[in-house]
């Protein structure tokens, strides 16, 4: 057993969801073994722990959503449920013998970098201070949520739920519910709970964009033959790779393909809904691709279930009893269901991180947050992130980009291990160059075409989405250029 306990550490990950696991995994597999995995919580899995609401799933297909390295040749669906994710996740854990590293209960509050020493020194709510000679911050831009600011939010005296907060103990039936939200969350949701909800509201603020989603059971034999051959696995994550890289040509740019797609689209909402004034209420007015393009098979038929009414009228306030809208009727409810997204850290970190000459992440991010190829910022030396600002995808897997941050991350730490090296820190030339090439190309893709959008700041900024192919992200991210850094030797 590696000993974790001395200081300082060569590294420390900040979260246990996905990226977390998996850059403990390639940390080992580089031979790195002197690391501690910070998780706040009381076990592992991060977003795919805590969004445990009924019909949670990814709408990527599960043998694209998950890292190369780590296969899983059981995916009992083409689109696996969030447990089955998690149950995936804490067998990573299992099966690389990760949990020695592991502190869970262990909220980090702050951190900064002592230039003199070449460390970081990592505070906790339990008063611990953790020192290391890298931070990897892998909380996840899905790690944090809070409930909308709607006016008199407090004043209703119903129960309330958010859909990253599942309360598993809550008796449906019978009940008259409100679901705020027809995102990503809210059509996995409202399904589900037209089935137990004696009625239920949807409030409706933008439509969006809905591509049918062909989900089904693996069969046996298939997953025989990836646990027999993983090379057939292996193959068939390539071509979902493919199949998902070409939607790019329609999702993020304006092209023919997005106009076909917008008429899938289409044709899908008029094959499940024949109500013409209902067809209107669920027809986007930007085009595919601005905002995050949805999958469902069921949201559409749900909505026309007889106990389900779909309200676009804006909501104006919460009151005692339900919500009033601005058409001034009060809509009564026992309990109302917040699936309203989450607190996305484009504007800065979520605890105090200090840099050089003590200046603060949150400071040099209130604008927007910027990075070097998502994964380094000048001005905090040895300091990796994962899901960096600009490398969020809108056609492929999220895991895929995550997979060559991991990497590069891994070979960055070896290099300050093998070099002796105090500071590894990207000239603030290199990131602004890097960034002004990635806000060029974003003002020609359709997520900048006009629409609101979690993807951009109030100002229009986009610190989100990664402009161009996941293949010419992961090529980028296979090049490291020792020109772009200062280094400096321990002792120098």
């Amino acid at each position: 057993m590696s000993d974790t306990t001395s200081y300082p550490l060569d590294v420390i990950i900040i979260g246990a969801g996905f990226s977390g696991v998996g850059m403990a995994i390639r940390l080992l597999q580089a031979g790195i073994n002197r690391f501690a995995i910070l998780e706040r919580d009381t076990q592992v899995g991060g977003c795919w722990r805590d969004n445990q609401y009924p019909g949670a799933a990814c709408d990527i297909p599960s043998n694209l959503y998950s890292f190369s390295f780590a296969p899983n040749p059981n995916w009992s669906r083409a689109y696996s449920s969030s447990q089955e994710i998690l149950a995936h996740i804490q067998s990573m854990v299992h099966d690389f013998q990760l949990q020695r590293f592991i502190r869970v209960n262990t909220n980090v509050n702050g951190m900064s970098f002592d230039e003199n020493a070449g460390l970081w020194t990592v505070n906790t709510e339990n008063q611990e201070s953790l020192t290391a000679r890298a931070v990897v911050m892998a909380a996840g831009p899905l790690a944090n949520f809070s409930f909308p600011t709607i006016p008199n939010l407090e004043q209703y005296k119903g129960h309330k739920i958010h859909s990253a907060r599942w309360d598993h103990h809550y008796d449906f039936s019978d009940k008259k519910v409100a679901v705020i939200g027809t995102g990503a969350s809210a059509i996995q949701i409202i399904p589900e709970l037209v089935k137990k909800s004696k009625h239920l509201t949807v409030f409706q603020r933008t439509p969006a964009w809905v591509l049918p989603r062909i989900d089904g059971k693996t069969p046996h034999w298939l997953r025989a033959l990836f646990r027999k051959f993983p090379a057939t696995q292996a193959l068939t994550r390539k071509a979902l790779f493919a199949l998902h890289e070409a939607g790019a040509l329609g999702l993020i740019w304006n092209s023919p393909l997005t106009t076909a797609m917008q008429k899938i689209a289409k044709q899908h909402l008029q094959q499940q809904v024949k109500d013409s004034w209902m067809q209107r209420q669920l027809t986007p007015n930007f085009r595919i691709g601005c905002k995050r393009v949805l999958m469902s098979s069921d949201y559409y038929p749900a909505l026309q279930q007889s106990n389900c009414k779909l309200i676009t009228w804006p909501i104006a306030s919460l009151s005692e009893r339900g919500i009033r809208c601005v058409e001034g009727i009060e809509h009564q409810f026992d309990c109302i269901v917040f699936a309203t997204g989450f607190d996305i850290g484009i504007h800065g970190a979520p605890f105090t991180v200090k840099g050089l000459d003590g200046r603060d992440l949150a400071n040099d991010w209130k604008s927007g947050a910027q990075a070097y190829k998502s994964v380094n910022v000048s001005g905090y030396p040895n300091l990796f992130l994962t899901f960096g600002p600009n490398s969020g995808p809108g056609h492929n897997s999220a895991l895929v980009y995550v997979e060559a941050q991991l990497d590069y991350a891994v070979r960055s730490i070896q290099r300050i291990l093998d070099n002796n090296l105090s500071i590894l820190d990207v000239n603030e030339k290199a990131q602004a160059d890097y960034n002004k090439s990635i806000q060029r190309r974003l003002s020609n893709t359709n997520w900048n075409s006009g629409c609101k959008s979690w993807y951009l700041t109030d100002d229009g900024f986009n610190a989100t989405m990664y402009p161009g192919f996941a293949t010419q992200y992961t090529h980028q991210m296979r090049q490291f250029r020792i020109s772009d850094y200062r280094c400096v030797a321990v002792n120098e």
